[in-house]
């Protein structure tokens, strides 16, 4: 991201200042991918629009490699790694659920670089064969931020892998801001982009984008009320870590970091929370009427912007839905 030399050996730096990322570290970062992540498509369903009152355009990032936008930080990152041929080696290490996980293992494979990848026994079955399937050492721990935290701490040392955080890096997020960009150059003059909220990568990359690239249009993130860090630290502006996250909605459970929040707290206009039967109502719209295989976290935005407290507009809304991502356990159907 920065015109220095990449360190693997330290913490990741902003090449921005204040914040982690700047317009011209995701135009960078969309360079960097673009030979091995996909330009996903923007779709669109009426019957949501007529639902919503607004022309409703979804960046589907379920269709992105390893089914999330995760791929496109992790490569990103990972890309950076390689660049040393000693840290390459040795390899990348991480903490995640799911989606990160996977995304790094396959960057870490097509760098042909070794990964590690701890994850909680209550990582879905779905995600964590994904992991193995890519060729990544999965190591167990406990379902708890701190448990994630002591055992990478323990692989590095063993193994002297590289740490590539699931959110809070700059590179990272430099990398997530890359939907953005895209739907920005697709589909013109958007009133609100929306993306749920988890760690922040997410949303912190689209709205540096956004704010950057038009800044008239509102960013908006959405999150369940049962795990709602990012509603209650813009609420209280210091940020406030999440406790005992409970929601359907398990790539958002993680808390914001301290490369997300100031990005989070000055360019994201709006944060909306949405109870569980209210994901679970859009994630079955997504799937029955618009045709469009998501999981819960994606299913959080839309239902945001079906909620009575979405910004309305003088005129008929144009609104950017980012879909975070589309693995789902089919085994585990929460609505049959």
């Amino acid at each position: 991201m920065s015109n220095q030399q990449f360190n693997p050996e330290i913490e990741p730096r902003s090449s921005s200042g204040e914040y982690a990322a700047s317009l011209a570290d995701i135009q960078r970062a969309a360079l960097t991918i673009a030979s091995a992540a996909h330009r996903t498509p923007v779709m669109t369903c009426r019957h949501i629009d007529e639902l919503a009152g607004a022309r409703i355009f979804f960046k589907c990032e379920q269709f992105q490699k390893v089914g999330s936008f995760k791929f496109r930080g992790a490569y990103n990152a990972v890309s950076a790694v390689a660049t040393d041929p000693a840290a390459a080696q040795r390899g990348v290490i991480t903490h995640s659920s799911g989606n990160h996980a996977q995304a790094l293992a396959l960057a870490a494979k097509i760098f042909e670089m070794p990964a590690i990848v701890v994850m909680p026994t209550s990582s879905s079955p779905v995600k964590r064969a994904a992991v193995i399937g890519y060729g990544a050492r999965v190591v167990d721990c406990e379902p708890t931020l701190e448990a994630r935290e002591q055992t990478v701490a323990q692989l590095r040392q063993q193994s002297g892998a590289i740490l590539i955080h699931p959110y809070n890096d700059p590179r990272i997020i430099a990398g997530q801001g890359t939907a953005a960009l895209e739907l920005l150059a697709d589909v013109e003059a958007l009133d609100a982009i929306i993306a749920p909220v988890g760690g922040g990568g997410l949303i912190s990359g689209t709205a540096i984008a956004t704010k950057s690239l038009s800044p008239r249009t509102l960013v908006i993130a959405a999150e369940p009320q049962g795990a709602d860090d990012a509603f209650r630290s813009k609420q209280a502006g210091r940020m406030i870590p999440q406790t005992n996250p409970q929601t359907i909605a398990d790539g958002l459970l993680t808390s914001l970091g301290k490369w997300t929040w100031p990005i989070v707290r000055d360019f994201v206009d709006h944060v909306l929370t949405v109870n569980e039967n209210e994901i679970r109502a859009a994630q079955r719209l997504l799937w029955e009427r618009a045709k469009l295989l998501t999981e819960p976290s994606s299913a959080t935005a839309l239902a945001a912007v079906l909620r009575p407290e979405f910004p309305r507009f003088a005129h008929p809304a144009r609104i950017g839905v980012i879909l975070s991502g589309g693995n789902v356990d089919l085994d585990n159907i929460f609505w049959k």
